[in-house]
C-alpha cells in the first residue's frame, strides 16, 4: 500500500510496498527509454544492411558504410542488450539458465559474428537481425513490466480506501487525529457521509453502511449497537461511535491486500512449466547451435560456413513471438481484471477460469451495476406528474450522503430538471 497505515508498526511495511513500486516504475521507464532509443538507432542500420538492400533493390554502398553498422549495432548491443546481458549473468549465476540467458547468447554470437565480418571474415553480418532481435525483446519486456505495475495499482486502489484522519474521543473531546495513531479500544467518532478509518464495533447509533467497495454488495447494510463495521466502507446517513478493533495488518483491509499481494508473487502451474520449458529451449538451443557449428565444420572444413549456420540457427532459435506474445497476454488479463474491480486471488484458478462455461451467482437476488436507480415512478395525485415529483423528492434529497438520495438526484439530472428553493427544512 502506498498510503501510510493505520499503526507504526505497519509503517515498515507501508515502505517496502512503497519502494518497491517505484522500483517497478524506474524498471518501466528503463526499457521504455531503451526501446525508444534502440528503436531510432535500428532505422539506419536497417537501410545500410546489405541484404535489406538486396531485398529492396534499393542500394546505398560508401565507403566505410560497413563501420557505421558496426558502430551503430555495438551502441544497440551494449546499450539496448545490457538487461539481458545482465539478466544472463544472474540466471548463470542462479545456475538456472533460461529466456534471458538464450537471448543473450543469440544477440551476443551474432554481434562477435557479425563484428568478425567487418574486420576480414568472410561472409554476411547480422547486424539488422541483432539490432530487431533486441528491439522485440525491449517492447516485449516493456510490456510485462507494465503488467506488472498494473496489478500492483490494484493493491494501492484498495489501500486509498482508508481515510487520513479520525475523530478521536480523547479527555471528553473529540480532535482529529492521523489513522496511523489509532490504538484497539480507541473510541472514534464517525459522522455521516464518512469513510470508517478502522474495523470496530458499533457502541452508540445506527446507521447504513456502505460496504460495495469492500464486499460487492451494492445495498447498503443497517448496523447498530453491538454491530461490527469494516475500515474502508462508507457510514451512511448516521452518526456513530465506534471502538477501535483490529488495526494495521490484522485489519479486514489489509488481510485483503496481503493475501492479492502473495497471489501475485505466487507462480502457477503454467508459469513454473513455463520456466521449465525455458530452460529446456535455452539447452536445446546451445546444443544445436554448437553441433551445427562441429557438423558443417566437418562437412565442408570451412570455419566461417560453419559458423554462419550457427549464428542463424541460434538467431532463428530465440522466440522472438514467445518473448512478445507471453508479455502481451499477462498485460491484457491482469489489467482488464484490475480495470473491472477483479482482483486475483489465485493465478492458477484464474488460468482455469479459461474453462468456465457457466456462471453461478450466490446473490440477494438482484445483479446490479452496483448503484441505486430510478427505475419507475407511479403517481398517486392527479395534481402532479412524474417530473414534478422527481424535482420534489431531489430537492428534499439533495444534502443526504444516502445512496438511495443519489439515486434520486441521478435521475433528476437525466430528465435535465433543477432542484427547487427551499427554506425551514428539517430532516
Amino acid at each position: 500500500m502506498t498510503k501510510k497505515d493505520y499503526t507504526e508498526g505497519h509503517d515498515h511495511q507501508n515502505q517496502d510496498n512503497h519502494d518497491h513500486h517505484n522500483h517497478h516504475e524506474m524498471m518501466i521507464e528503463d526499457f521504455k527509454r531503451r526501446f525508444y532509443i534502440s528503436l531510432i538507432v535500428t532505422i539506419p542500420i536497417l537501410i545500410l544492411s546489405p541484404m535489406i538492400q538486396e531485398w529492396t533493390n534499393i542500394e546505398i554502398n560508401f565507403t566505410g558504410s560497413n563501420y557505421i553498422l558496426f558502430i551503430l549495432s555495438t551502441f544497440i548491443y551494449f546499450y539496448g542488450g545490457w538487461p539481458f546481458l545482465k539478466g544472463l549473468k544472474d540466471e548463470l549465476k542462479e545456475k538456472k539458465p533460461g529466456m534471458m540467458t538464450l537471448i543473450a547468447m543469440a544477440i551476443t554470437v551474432a554481434y562477435l559474428y557479425s563484428t568478425a565480418t567487418v574486420f576480414g571474415l568472410e561472409g554476411n553480418d547480422f547486424f539488422w537481425e541483432l539490432a530487431t532481435l533486441i528491439d522485440i525483446m525491449l517492447l516485449g519486456h516493456w510490456i510485462e513490466m507494465k503488467s506488472v505495475l498494473s496489478a500492483s495499482s490494484a493493491l494501492d486502489e484498495l489501500a486509498k480506501l482508508m481515510p487520513n484522519t479520525a475523530h478521536l474521543f480523547k479527555n471528553g473531546d473529540v480532535v482529529d487525529v492521523d489513522i496511523s495513531e489509532l490504538n484497539s479500544e480507541d473510541k472514534i467518532l464517525i459522522k455521516p457521509g464518512e469513510k470508517i478509518p478502522a474495523d470496530g464495533i458499533i457502541l452508540k447509533g445506527n446507521s447504513h453502511i456502505n460496504e460495495s467497495m469492500i464486499t460487492g454488495e451494492s445495498k447498503p447494510v443497517e448496523k447498530s449497537k453491538g454491530d461490527e463495521l469494516i475500515g474502508g466502507s462508507i457510514n451512511g446517513d448516521g452518526s456513530l461511535e465506534v471502538e477501535v478493533g483490529n488495526i494495521g495488518k490484522d485489519s479486514y483491509l489489509s488481510k485483503v491486500v496481503d493475501m492479492v499481494k502473495k497471489a501475485q508473487e505466487s507462480k502457477s502451474k503454467t508459469q513454473n512449466l513455463a520456466d521449465r520449458a525455458a530452460f529446456w529451449l535455452t539447452i536445446v538451443a546451445l546444443t544445436v547451435g554448437f553441433s551445427t557449428l562441429f557438423v558443417w565444420y566437418y562437412i565442408s572444413k570451412d570455419f566461417t560456413f560453419a559458423l554462419a549456420r550457427m549464428v542463424t540457427v541460434m538467431v532463428i532459435t530465440c522466440p522472438h513471438a514467445l518473448g512478445l506474445a507471453m508479455p502481451l497476454v499477462v498485460a491484457t488479463s491482469t489489467a482488464q481484471s484490475a480495470k473491472n474491480g477483479l482482483l486475483i486471488r489465485n493465478r492458477t484458478q484464474f488460468e482455469n477460469s479459461r474453462k468456465i462455461d457457466t456462471l453461478v451467482f450466490d446473490k440477494t437476488g438482484t445483479l446490479t451495476h452496483g448503484e441505486f436507480s430510478v427505475n419507475f415512478i407511479e403517481i398517486f395525485d392527479d395534481n402532479y406528474d412524474k417530473n414534478r415529483v422527481i424535482e420534489l423528492a431531489a430537492t428534499l434529497e439533495n444534502n443526504s450522503e444516502h445512496p438511495i438520495a443519489t439515486g434520486i438526484i441521478e435521475k433528476l439530472k437525466e430528465l435535465e430538471l433543477n432542484i427547487l428553493d427551499m427554506d425551514n427544512f428539517q430532516a
